[in-house]
């Protein structure tokens, strides 16, 4: 892209999908994306939430839902902004200097990051980048292969397996959790993510975000979802057995290499034949162009499971 660095692989991108295969947007089953497909229920706001800038009671009424859906430590400090992005695109910020290591396949805009402010991505790093559970295979970390340094964690779609967390280790100055609202959720277009550590490795973030890095309608969802432990303990039962119906849907297509209740990553051979084929149905996939084998499916929303076997009978 003139001025910038070209644009990176990710899942989405469903107007392209429809330009070459054809049919009209919401003839199409968009899979190829992690996110909920069921989204929490949007209350309805004040007007303010609208029309005035971000209170500090809004802010606070935010950070409290996460300190206590996330069991966050009181020492902790939580820094919301727009989107978990958002604060990637900032981690060298807080990062030391020197080479990063991110092990891969992973998502990769935390490369990208450390990249454009001039690091390089080494295994020998002393800072280091899990994804936890990984993007795109599901893998989970432990503890043990934390850095000596600074190890940031990012939990983007841990809130299916929330006993895998690491939120308890973020008194430690050297660690840092990510966490992603918009997937499980449901509610990617919010922007809304944190991160969660000591407040004195936090500083150089929350300086660079500004005053007001969340609107004033993502304060009030976020929290108002975050309170809501019910919805979200009956959320992660769907999503589990939704995981395994795909499972069973794509046994005789592929082999499960991995993922979470949220995505599943099967080796199916070809996986660009197999995008095509779906696409040719309407239906959009994730393939990686680090593997000609891998093939990534989201869930389908509960209304839109027959389109899904359909092309897979």
């Amino acid at each position: 892209m003139p001025g910038g660095q070209p644009l990176r692989d990710h899942g989405g991108g469903l107007d392209a999908a429809c330009a070459r295969w054809g049919g009209a947007r919401e003839t199409w089953l968009d899979l190829s994306t992690g996110i909920n497909p069921v989204a929490y229920p949007i209350p309805d706001l004040p007007a303010h939430a609208w029309t005035t800038l971000p209170d500090r009671d809004a802010q606070k009424a935010l950070t409290a839902a996460a300190r206590d859906f996330w069991a966050v430590p009181d020492t902790a400090d939580i820094l919301a902004a727009s989107g978990a992005s958002a604060l990637i695109a900032r981690l060298p910020l807080i990062a030391p200097a020197g080479p990063v290591d991110i092990p891969a396949p992973t998502y990769n805009e935390h490369a990208a990051a450390f990249r454009i402010s001039g690091r390089k991505i080494d295994p020998d790093g002393t800072t280091r980048v899990l994804v936890h559970p990984n993007n795109p295979d599901g893998r989970l970390w432990s503890s043990d292969e934390f850095s000596d340094g600074l190890t940031i964690i990012d939990e983007s779609f841990c809130d299916v397996c929330p006993e895998a967390s690491h939120v308890q280790t973020a008194t430690d100055p050297n660690r840092v959790i990510l966490k992603s609202f918009g997937k499980f959720w449901g509610l990617a277009g919010l922007r809304l993510g944190f991160a969660i550590g000591h407040p004195d490795t936090l500083t150089p973030l929350r300086d660079a975000l500004g005053p007001w890095p969340v609107s004033g309608p993502a304060l009030a969802i976020g929290a108002a979802a975050l309170s809501d432990t019910e919805w979200a303990a009956t959320t992660r039962t769907l999503l589990h057995a939704d995981a395994i119906r795909l499972d069973a849907l794509m046994a005789r297509h592929g082999t499960l290499v991995g993922g979470t209740d949220l995505f599943r990553l099967y080796d199916v051979g070809d996986c660009k034949k197999m995008q095509d084929h779906l696409a040719q149905n309407n239906i959009w996939s994730r393939v990686f162009p680090y593997s000609d084998k891998w093939l990534r499916l989201g869930l389908p929303h509960p209304n839109a499971w027959n389109q899904l076997e359909k092309a897979l009978a």
